[in-house]
């Protein structure tokens, strides 16, 4: 009976990772399907437009440091109750205005609540899961954030839009509020005890160790991941268009974000065989940049089987570099740890390609701002082959 009961509340904890990780992204990504509705009803610029998309971004590098902070002062999972709540408010609240501004503010403030919940899930992780079972637990969660990737981007228009009369305010808030529900479930596990020292935490506080080598590497790495997976899914249609092949359009975009899904799938199975070493580390950072230049070498369906490619390794490295954290160090260290992480990596990827937009802009060549992302990627290879951890 016991071990049932262990088995049931693990398979709980992983159900409610996999559901929090879903609302890391889904929020932001189901606003580019729902662009052409929100534009065609309030009349927004392309950069307005664009920035109900940007805005998280920057504001997932900007609001790591505060979920710091927050699990110091209240607790891995008392934060990301909160962060997921305000998350679910702001985001169905988005579909009720007419202001712009206050739509510009609620994005903001979205964006800041998902930024307090990527390091509260590192950190509630020790919580709720021993320590064999910690690397499945990214492995879920990251599942379900790739999932959400691919449900708001690919799901919202084909399936959720017409069950909702054609209104992208009304697909926004079913999008959104049933997070509410997963709040409150996220108080059924019962917690494991918090091995990491108080008084550690009050002497080094939440600001990150900016010292520590790990958050270096870690957080470059990151950048280079999300910089090539936000750059390329940015710039993919611009360079299609420079190919006059606006026709595969579609399929390039479908097979370039289901490709971390498909990775996602793949490290559920091989996540406690690769993470914590080097050589996977070293391969997936290879075979993207791998990825990243037969998309730029070649054309039509040969460069989306190469996009493809960059997109699975990527989303391989996304997850072994996610999973470091709870493996090196305890409970709210390793949130602080994630934080230091996050603010690097999304600080990078959300001006990396909006330096090489500016880069085509100047050339006239979309494609010279894939090139720019190759090229800044490159010491990512060195960056991972020196990555201090044994083979």
């Amino acid at each position: 009976m016991s071990c049932n009961a262990d088995k049931a509340r693990v398979f709980l904890a992983l159900a409610l990772l996999w559901l929090l990780g879903l609302y890391l992204r889904l929020p932001i990504l189901v606003i580019p399907p729902l662009a052409p509705f929100i534009n065609a009803d309030l009349g927004l610029s392309q950069t307005l437009l664009g920035s109900l998309t940007t805005l998280p971004i920057l504001m997932l590098s900007l609001g790591a440091l505060l979920g710091s902070l927050a699990i110091l002062r209240l607790g891995a999972r008392n934060s990301l109750a909160l962060a997921l709540t305000l998350v679910a408010l702001t985001s169905a609240i988005r579909g009720m205005t007419d202001s712009l501004a206050l739509l510009l503010i609620l994005t903001s403030l979205m964006g800041l609540s998902i930024a307090i919940m990527q390091p509260s899930l590192p950190a509630l992780l020790p919580r709720w899961l021993d320590d064999r079972k910690l690397a499945l637990g990214t492995a879920v969660y990251m599942n379900g954030m790739l999932m959400g990737e691919f449900l708001g981007a690919g799901v919202t228009l084909p399936l959720l839009m017409p069950l909702m009369e054609g209104s992208w305010r009304a697909t926004l808030i079913a999008w959104s509020l049933p997070a509410l529900l997963i709040v409150l479930a996220t108080f059924l596990p019962r917690q494991r005890e918090d091995t990491s020292s108080h008084d550690t935490l009050e002497e080094t506080g939440w600001i990150p160790n900016w010292k520590d080598p790990f958050l270096w590497r870690i957080g470059l790495l990151l950048a280079s991941s999300a910089s090539l997976f936000f750059g390329t899914n940015a710039y993919l249609g611009s360079l299609l268009e420079e190919r006059a092949e606006l026709n595969k359009l579609e399929a390039a975009f479908f097979w370039f974000n289901v490709a971390q899904v498909a990775a996602s799938l793949l490290m559920l199975v091989m996540i406690n065989h690769w993470v914590a070493r080097r050589a996977p580390l070293v391969v997936s950072t290879g075979l993207s940049l791998v990825g990243m230049l037969g998309l730029l070498l070649t054309s039509g369906w040969l460069s989306i089987a190469f996009a493809f490619f960059l997109s699975f390794w990527a989303g391989v490295l996304l997850i072994l570099l996610v999973a470091l954290p709870p493996q090196l160090l305890s409970g709210k260290q390793a949130g602080r740890l994630a934080a230091g992480a996050f603010t690097l990596a999304y600080s990078l990827s959300f001006f990396v390609p909006l330096l090489g937009g500016s880069l085509a802009d100047w050339t006239g060549q979309p494609s010279h701002a894939l090139w720019l992302l190759f090229a800044v990627s490159c010491p990512a290879l060195w960056l991972a082959w020196r990555f201090p951890l044994a083979h």
